[in-house]
């Protein structure tokens, strides 16, 4: 555990090392959350969360190529 002062305003430093293992940089956004026990947690947020989404369902099949299998389905049925 590393122990951080938080200023007259209220802002907290993260450690270096925290940061650079989390790709926290100026201006990266850190969601805020309140667990139980009265702990605080600081979790770090995509710069972009479309991006951070791709490649979730990788390994699934697409709903377009589904389509495009029923639709050649049918067309051999007639």
């Amino acid at each position: 555990m590393v122990v951080v002062k938080t200023t007259e305003k209220g802002h907290v430093i993260i450690p270096a090392g925290l940061r650079k293992k989390h790709h926290i940089k100026k201006g990266s956004r850190v969601g805020v959350y309140e667990g139980e026990d009265g702990l605080i947690i600081l979790k770090p947020l995509p710069d972009n969360p479309v991006d951070a989404t791709k490649g979730l369902l990788k390994g699934k099949t697409s709903l377009l190529s589904a389509l495009l299998k029923d639709r050649k389905e049918e067309a051999k049925r007639g």
